[in-house]
């Protein structure tokens, strides 16, 4: 039986969203049927809404999210329902080249449900990120929902779907920074400001956080930054290098994504630093480096993407974390709001108002 629910819906380039109800089918096989509690507003969210992403309109918005299994399709064995869950954008294959490499992060055939939610009139819904979880249920391939602890917050929980699992990936996993490591990372939205969490956690020792607008400064140096860098007024690769040493960090994390950054971060690395990539650039943005700067300075240049995270291993460790005190996720929740109110909190993040708005249903 299918299901209607509510949910915020893109339906034109640039247009405000409007809050529709939809036509959720019950789940196929290797599908499930997931009840959502909470689920942020991301920047990627606006993209969709603004036609960035592509032109598949109209767009079920949303997929930071966590919820409840509702119900299964044949053949899911890994979830139940009642299981509490954060989804992730796609369900690894299991078979492809990268993952009988065991490298499943990089699975290159990754899937979503294979049926369709629609507006009323039988319209096809476009889900952000494979997910669509400005609704009150949505349906995703099973893969896609991660089993964790239940003790968790719902509204902080679901935020590791993307901008933090990003961030702090970016750290952890691309980067691999560890003990007394220097870092330094450009951007401090919500995807920066996890990658300075992930690098205190790693145990790094200096941690600059770059970024123009004083009020991600100050919320960067609560999320573990040792030293802040106002973007606006200083020369950030000498900065940088000022704070460590001469020398430059061992880790510069660029979270914005333009040549800009993206250079400032290359220079900004000690020699046989690493410089990652983790904020995403437009298509139609162009670097240009010295190749004897690529081949003198050593080290790597990386990207990262989602974190080069694995949701069924990191998920979980990450919700851990966070019941034990050591991953404050709370501090990434600037407010709660209802699925009506979506195009406000689209506003605020344009102004920089929030860290993240998280709907709560």
């Amino acid at each position: 039986m299918a299901h209607q629910v509510r949910a915020v819906v893109a339906r034109e380039k640039n247009a405000p969203v409007t809050l529709d109800t939809i036509v959720v089918p019950d789940p196929g096989p290797g599908e499930a049927l997931v009840k959502v509690e909470a689920c942020g507003v991301c920047h990627t969210d606006l993209h969709y809404r603004d036609g960035g992403i592509n032109d598949d309109f109209p767009f079920l918005l949303g997929h930071e999210a966590a919820g409840r299994v509702e119900a299964v399709g044949a053949g899911v064995t890994d979830v139940a329902p009642g299981d509490f869950v954060i989804l992730n954008w796609r369900a690894v294959c299991g078979q492809c080249r990268a993952c009988r490499r065991g490298r499943p992060w990089y699975c290159f055939a990754t899937h979503n449900a294979a049926q369709r939610m629609t507006l009323l009139d039988g319209t096809p819904l476009a889900p952000a990120l494979g997910i669509g979880a400005f609704a009150e249920k949505t349906l995703v391939a099973a893969g896609q929902c991660t089993k964790v602890d239940p003790a968790a917050s719902a509204a902080a929980a679901g935020l590791l779907g993307c901008g933090v699992m990003a961030g702090f990936g970016a750290a952890v996993n691309t980067a691999g920074v560890g003990r007394g490591d220097s870092v330094a990372v450009i951007g401090c939205g919500g995807v920066g400001a996890a990658a300075i969490a992930g690098a205190r956690i790693a145990g790094a020792t200096t941690i600059v956080a770059v970024d123009v607008d004083e009020r991600k400064l100050q919320r960067a140096a609560g999320m573990g930054a040792t030293h802040t860098v106002d973007a606006s007024t200083a020369d950030v690769v000498e900065a940088v290098r000022e704070l460590t040493g001469g020398y430059g960090a061992d880790v510069v994390i660029d979270a914005v994504g333009r040549p800009e950054t993206f250079r400032q971060a290359f220079y900004a690395r000690d020699l046989a630093g690493i410089a990652v990539l983790v904020g995403v650039p437009t298509p139609e943005m162009r670097l240009e480096l010295p190749l004897l700067d690529v081949f003198a300075r050593g080290g790597a240049v990386k990207s990262s993407w989602y974190g080069d995270c694995l949701p069924s291993r990191d998920f979980p460790m990450l919700i851990d974390l966070y019941l034990q005190g050591r991953f404050d996720l709370d501090a990434f929740v600037s407010e709660t709001i209802g699925l009506g109110d979506v195009e406000k909190a689209f506003e605020e993040m344009h102004h920089g108002e929030v860290l993240r708005s998280v709907v709560v249903l």
